[in-house]
């Protein structure tokens, strides 16, 4: 099968995936195909040699790996579009859209088609996503190269379809839930003196380091915490008056009911 790929839909999510398979070294820029209605957009793309082009058909007769990264509403008309170049023997269909599930890709392609839904987050922009992948009729040689492919954006885990909603929320909303938690960090360290350039950079780099800790170490956070909790220290008061004022309840109602949400709109 040809490792050539295609993006159909060059956003920001279409362009961010093909820029991070270009500097990792995974895909030549030469066997990657973005597609846009407006191609101007994606000249820093052509630049570096990637084929863009506003014909779909055309991308899809060229490549074997379709990325879709259109937008949900939009998935069925073009999949009607392209099914006379379509071909179950020579396609594998991934998937990046939000709520768009393996089944209703099965209704729109019928039967045959190797299948991928993905979900990544915004820091795949800066190749350290967290990838949710689920699959549908693939070969484990196909498992290992998507896995591989949305491996050199960041950390992916392999997951049953059911939760991608919650995946959704811990990994996708969760970026914001964490950039909250780093932008009142930030706040606080103003108010105990630092300027705001300063305490952006502290905050923000702790973060990473703490996060960092728990994947280099495989720990869980209570084991670290206690690594920097002394008797009568000032950490532990600050985290007890964070657990008065209800910051673990609170975050853990703020998951639960962005989850319902989903759920709800379904």
């Amino acid at each position: 099968m040809s490792t050539t790929v295609a993006v159909i839909g060059g956003g920001n999510l279409g362009v961010a995936i093909a820029e991070g398979l270009i500097s990792s070294g995974f895909i030549p820029a030469r066997e990657l195909i973005v597609t846009k209605r407006n191609t101007e957009s994606l000249a820093n793309l052509a630049g570096q040699g990637v084929t863009i082009t506003n014909d779909n058909l055309a991308a899809v007769r060229q490549a074997s790996w379709l990325i879709f990264a259109v937008k949900p509403f939009q998935i069925k008309e073009i999949l009607a579009t392209l099914q006379p170049v379509l071909d179950p023997g020579r396609h594998v269909i991934v998937s990046v859209m939000t709520g768009v599930w393996l089944h209703d890709l099965r209704g729109m392609l019928g039967e045959g088609f190797s299948l991928f839904r993905a979900m990544p987050n915004t820091a795949i922009a800066i190749r350290e996503s967290m990838t949710c992948i689920c699959a549908d009729g693939a070969s484990d040689g196909q498992v290992d190269y998507v896995q591989a492919l949305f491996g050199q954006l960041g950390k992916t885990v392999f997951i049953d379809e059911k939760l991608m909603d919650a995946a959704t929320v811990l990994g996708a909303c969760g970026t914001a839930y964490a950039m909250r938690y780093i932008r009142a960090n930030i706040q606080g360290g103003i108010e105990i003196g630092f300027d705001a350039r300063t305490a952006a950079l502290i905050a923000a780099q702790t973060v990473k380091g703490a996060a960092e800790l728990l994947l280099t170490r495989n720990t869980h956070p209570e084991q670290e915490i206690d690594k920097v909790t002394t008797p009568k220290g000032c950490t532990i008061a600050g985290l007890n008056e964070m657990e008065h004022q209800g910051f673990s309840s609170s975050l853990i109602r703020g998951v639960v009911t962005s989850y319902k949400k989903i759920q709800s709109d379904m």
